[in-house]
């Protein structure tokens, strides 16, 4: 059954690893596909971070759009996938990366893997999305 507007949006705000996916653009190659951290809030915009050198960062701009998917297995099998176009993208903070490290970590790491991750991931950049196409289900227990 497809998840309503709110239940969707919930879903999505819950701190889920998404499956990215993005077009690579390549003869004989298959879209992009890697988990990832995202931040989102119902009812806005999706975040994500990664390097500013990487091939995901370089296919993302190229395509100008990408998706992300979450799921999970229990109490019952839910996932949401969505789409959208890329609407800004900025150099990383390190106040954004505490804000995103925060949403996956328990309390007492969020500090040390900062530090590393800030001194020893490169530079980073935060893209921007708009949600513009959602595909939802909650299929019940698995």
């Amino acid at each position: 059954m497809a998840l309503t507007r709110e239940e969707r949006e919930q879903f999505l705000g819950e701190p889920h690893i998404a499956a990215l996916a993005v077009d690579a653009g390549e003869d004989g190659r298959a879209p992009l596909t890697v988990p990832i951290w995202y931040q989102y809030a119902p009812g806005g915009d999706i975040w994500i971070m990664t390097g500013r050198d990487s091939r995901k960062a370089a296919l993302i701009a190229r395509a100008g759009r990408f998706s992300l998917m979450v799921d999970r297995v229990t109490p019952t099998v839910r996932y949401v996938s969505v789409e959208g176009p890329v609407i800004d993208t900025v150099p990383a903070t390190r106040e954004q990366l505490v804000e995103i490290s925060a949403r996956y970590l328990p309390a007492e790491k969020v500090d040390g893997y900062v530090d590393f991750a800030w001194k020893d991931h490169g530079e980073q950049v935060v893209i921007h999305m708009r949600p513009q196409r959602w595909i939802s289900s909650d299929l019940g227990e698995g």
